[in-house]
C-alpha cells in the first residue's frame, strides 16, 4: 500500500485529503483480515517533507528510477518470500493522480527553471499541468521489479477525488481474487 494511505503526513504539505489515514481502505482491509505492507514513499526519501508538489516528467531521470528501485527492493523481497512461503499477495494499492504512486493516472506538466524570473512564465508553466492517463514512475519501477522476479499482482489505485468508488472497486477487486482462491483451495 502506498506509503502516504497510512501516513498523510508523508504527502506535500497541503495536498491531503484526509487527516492521517484513508480509514475507509484500513477498514476494511481490516474487516477481510488482509494484512498491510507499507511501501516507502519515494517523494519523501528523495526531497523531505518540505518539497513543492512534483509532475511525472520531473521524477522521470535516471537518479529517480533508481532511488525507487533502491527503496522497493527490500519490500520486493519480502514478497518473494511470502509467496515462496505460501502467502497470497492480492495486490499493491497506489495512489491515483501522484507522479510517483498512480497507477493508470498521474499529474504531468511542463515543469521546470526558475519560478522567480518571470512571474508569467511560472504562470504558464503552473497552467500545464494536468492528469494524463499513465503510471508514476514509483508503480512504473515496481512493475518491472515484480516482472522480473515472476510476480504477478494486481496494482489498484485510490483517486483522492473519489475515494468511495475507488474503495468500493478494490474491494471488488480483492474480494473476488479473494473467492477465486478458495475455490481453487488456496485460501
Amino acid at each position: 500500500m502506498s506509503h502516504c494511505i497510512l501516513n498523510a503526513n508523508s504527502k506535500v504539505e497541503g495536498l491531503s485529503g484526509y487527516a492521517a489515514i484513508i480509514s475507509e481502505i484500513v477498514s476494511m482491509l481490516m474487516e477481510k483480515e488482509i494484512a498491510i505492507i507499507q511501501l516507502p514513499c519515494p517523494e519523501m526519501t528523495v526531497y523531505g517533507i518540505k518539497r513543492w508538489g512534483h509532475v511525472r516528467e520531473q521524477f522521470d531521470t535516471p537518479f529517480f528510477r533508481e532511488k525507487c528501485r533502491e527503496i522497493i527492493k527490500p519490500i520486493i523481497y519480502q514478497l518473494i518470500d511470502y509467496v515462496k512461503n505460501g502467502y497470497k499477495i492480492i495486490g499493491i494499492i497506489g495512489i491515483d493522480g501522484s507522479p510517483s504512486c498512480g497507477v493508470s493516472k498521474t499529474c504531468s506538466g511542463d515543469w521546470g527553471g526558475e519560478l522567480s524570473a518571470n512571474i508569467n512564465d511560472a504562470k504558464e508553466k503552473l497552467s500545464t499541468a494536468a492528469f494524463i492517463n499513465k503510471s508514476g514512475i514509483f508503480i512504473e519501477e515496481i512493475t518491472k521489479l515484480l516482472n522480473s522476479n515472476h510476480l504477478s499482482m494486481p496494482i489498484a489505485a485510490i483517486d483522492e477525488i473519489d475515494v468511495v468508488s475507488s474503495i468500493n472497486n478494490i474491494k471488488q477487486l480483492f474480494v473476488k481474487i479473494l473467492m477465486n482462491d478458495m475455490k481453487s483451495g488456496r485460501g
